[in-house]
């Protein structure tokens, strides 16, 4: 009965440290997150100056970095306007339909990369679907195929 009673308390011991220790390490991680520092308009600023890339890796750096880049749409309204230039008719679409700026980016972005690749003429001297990419394809729709079949005729 003694060695269960031993055991009970330092198990309760233990879970009390660990606590203790998870606690100081959050403290830790709060005292060095500016997100949770620095007033929202600071931490926006600062989020707005980086590319779409650095934009998604620092959305999953930690909880209350992506929670502020997840709320604050208009991050993600430059980047849609940079892929508007290529994908105009599908940006345009999805404003229409209400989409926020940030699902926009989500739903156009790879679309745009390998559009604006066939648009420039990156894939003019393919003879076969053999000869494509296939990593980097992304499926489009009927619009977006006539617009690409126009530039080619236009060369």
């Amino acid at each position: 009965m003694k060695k269960n009673s031993k055991r009970n308390h330092t198990s309760r011991v233990s879970d009390i440290e660990s606590k203790s220790v998870d606690a100081e390490k959050e403290k830790k991680e709060c005292q060095n997150n500016f997100v949770e520092l620095l007033p929202p308009e600071v931490t926006f600023k600062i989020f707005s100056q980086l590319d779409i890339r650095s934009l998604c890796r620092a959305s999953v750096t930690c909880r209350s970095w992506n929670h502020a880049i997840r709320l604050s749409d208009s991050l993600w309204k430059p980047h849609c306007l940079t892929v508007r230039a290529v994908c105009q008719r599908e940006i345009d679409d999805d404003l229409e339909s209400g989409y926020p700026w940030r699902v926009i980016l989500l739903r156009n972005y790879q679309k745009s990369k390998v559009k604006h690749e066939w648009l420039s003429g990156r894939y003019s001297n393919i003879c076969s679907s053999i000869s494509l990419p296939e990593k980097i394809m992304y499926p489009m729709d009927a619009d977006t195929w006539g617009e690409i079949l126009e530039a080619e005729l236009e060369r």
